[in-house]
This record gives structure tokens, C-alpha cells and sequence, in this order.
């Protein structure tokens, strides 16, 4: 064949794939992000890959499914960063990623198994990345809980209402996922809702306990006309005494924690640095 008409061929072939991809990349590679907020560093990096899966593969979130996973997105503080079929594109992409890396690192006899690993691993890295914020983020809530409660408590003690205190605690402390999620009940008040709702909505979209605790002592607190301040109070202490309950079961836990590299290298090497020698004078005196 002349080589000429198969350099031709091949690149209005090329031609026609890049014109297809930039076609696909610009009617399905972009999402709304006039009210979004930022997506997570890894996802942004393959943005335009995770919307077109998202797009594409969408459908098989429907229900169920969905609702769990916006539950889930919603405890992480990402509602406003990724939906429900953009979280399910990265994991998508991710199995691609991790398929390529896998038969990238495998031998040439495992080629399969290398991508069936890394693919497996990287479809399931974005839910294990989720978990793993959402934990980092209810501590850093917990954390914070208590200085904010002060602040509230001695704003209501000083003639504030509760929404009146809840703006100057956030103004007063640092920023972080707390002021966040109290700025977000602030702005429901601010649109209307009422402020039992958008507390109780606090609770439902956090799922977490001490702020499950602290809604329902706070509704409580105003259906029965009660004051206030030795409520919060109340709470202050309990949230500092999880803090320190949960510092003592952390050292409590290092030293269980510590057995297995103890067993696993640093007994091993101790008794052959005691041993070796005693073998050697035992092979030199001949038994």
C-alpha cells in the first residue's frame, strides 16, 4: 500500500478521534460551578474525565443509592464541592487510573492480576478518602465544640438570643467545618427558616453525636421556655470531658498498638544481635 494514502488515512483518523474528544470534553466535561464550591484536589485534577463519566454512568445512581451517597457527601462537608454521580465518575476513573498503574508496575506474567488489583484498589480509594475526611472533619468539630459553646453560652448570659450568639461565636472563633455548618443555620434563619428546622436540618445533615446532643438539648431548651445557659454549659463540659475520654483511650490503645512492630522487627533483630554471638562460640567450640 503506498505509504503516502497510509499516512493520510491515519491522520484523518487521528484527526476525527481528537475532533471526537474535544467534542466529548466540551458537552460533557463541564458542570455547573457558579454556586459550587472548589472540588477536592483529586478530583480536580481529572475534572473534565470525572464529569464525562458522571454524565455517562450517572443513570445507575437512582434512588437508594443516591440519597446514601449524598448522606455521605453531606457528612464530609462536600454537598456543594461533588454530586452524587460526579463522586461515582471519580470512582470510575479511578479504576481506569488504578488498572493502568497496576499493569504498569506488574511483571509480565501478572499483567491481569496487576490490573484487576489496581483497579480495584483505585475504584474503591474515593470512598476510603471520604471516610477517612469525614473522621478528620467530626474531629476537628469536636475540637472545636467547646470554646464555641463558651462563647455562646456567656453571649446568652449577656442578653443575646440564641441567634444573636451563635453570630458572635463565629465571629469570635476560628474558621473551620464548626463555624461553617453554624454560618449555614445562620443563613436559613436569615432566608426564613425557622430556627428549630434549620437546627434540627443541622443534626440530620451532620449525623453526628455530640451535635445530635447539642440540637436536641437547644430544641428542648426552647420548647420548654427554659434558660438557655446552663444547657450549654452542660454541654461545654460534656464535650470536653469526650475530648479528654478520647485522649486517655488513645493512650491507653498505644501500647496494643505497638505489639505487633515490637514482635514483627525490633524483637527478631534484638535477639539476633544477642544471639549471634553465642552461636559463633558455640560453633567454635564444636557443639
Amino acid at each position: 500500500m503506498d505509504p503516502i494514502l497510509v499516512s493520510l488515512l491515519a491522520g484523518t483518523a487521528f484527526a476525527v478521534a481528537a475532533y471526537a474528544v474535544w467534542r466529548l470534553v466540551a458537552e460533557l466535561g463541564g458542570a455547573e460551578t457558579v454556586y459550587r464550591d472548589r472540588p477536592p484536589k483529586g478530583f480536580r485534577y481529572l475534572w473534565p474525565a470525572v464529569n464525562i463519566f458522571a454524565n455517562t454512568f450517572g443513570f445507575l445512581l437512582r434512588g437508594e443509592r443516591e440519597a446514601a451517597l449524598l448522606a455521605k457527601l453531606r457528612k464530609a462537608g462536600q454537598e456543594y464541592a461533588l454530586t452524587p454521580q460526579q463522586f461515582f465518575g471519580g470512582k470510575i476513573v479511578g479504576l481506569l487510573v488504578g488498572a493502568v498503574a497496576g499493569m504498569a508496575l506488574a511483571g509480565d506474567g501478572t499483567l491481569l492480576l496487576g490490573g484487576v488489583l489496581g483497579g480495584l484498589f483505585g475504584y474503591a480509594y474515593p470512598s476510603i478518602w471520604l471516610s477517612d475526611h469525614t473522621k478528620k472533619r467530626n474531629l476537628a468539630i469536636l475540637k472545636a465544640m467547646p470554646f464555641f459553646l463558651d462563647i455562646v453560652t456567656l453571649s446568652i448570659e449577656s442578653g443575646l438570643n440564641l441567634t444573636g450568639a451563635l453570630q458572635k461565636a463565629v465571629d469570635k472563633c476560628k474558621p473551620g467545618p464548626l463555624m461553617v455548618e453554624i454560618n449555614r443555620v445562620l443563613r436559613d434563619v436569615r432566608a426564613g427558616k425557622p430556627r428549630l428546622e434549620a437546627l434540627r436540618d443541622l443534626a440530620d445533615r451532620m449525623s453526628y453525636a455530640p451535635i445530635s446532643s447539642l440540637v436536641s438539648a437547644l430544641v428542648q431548651g426552647e420548647l420548654m421556655g427554659s434558660s438557655l445557659g446552663p444547657i450549654l454549659r452542660a454541654q461545654s463540659d460534656q464535650r470536653r470531658t469526650e475530648r479528654f475520654q478520647r485522649a486517655e483511650k488513645l493512650a491507653m490503645e498505644a501500647p496494643v498498638k505497638m505489639l505487633g512492630p515490637l514482635i514483627m522487627f525490633i524483637f527478631p533483630c534484638t535477639f539476633a544481635v544477642i544471639g549471634f554471638p553465642i552461636a559463633i562460640k558455640f560453633m567454635a567450640s564444636g557443639l
